[in-house]
């Protein structure tokens, strides 16, 4: 897992692909929060969403990547209780 502490607001997440996975709204224990804009769709649609920090491979230039492609990183992503 890589250092959350160099986890700003507002940065990019993206997959190993590349592929833009969310925002990061911020860093809450060992997850990262990402913004209600990325929430997806339907049901997913308002609210929240949350990455494992074990998910990330990297944080550099203001971007963190995460060790599975972005299509997978989603289906572990953990959705904020109503």
């Amino acid at each position: 897992m890589a250092d959350l502490s160099l986890v700003q607001e507002h940065a990019e997440v993206i997959g190993a692909d590349g592929v833009h996975v969310g925002t990061v709204d911020h860093v809450v224990g060992d997850r990262i929060k990402l913004t209600r804009k990325d929430s997806g769709l339907g049901s997913h649609e308002g609210h929240h969403h949350y990455i494992s920090g074990g998910l990330v491979a990297e944080v550099h230039d203001g971007v963190v990547r995460l060790s599975a492609n972005a299509d997978v990183a989603v289906t572990f992503e953990e959705e904020e209780a109503r």
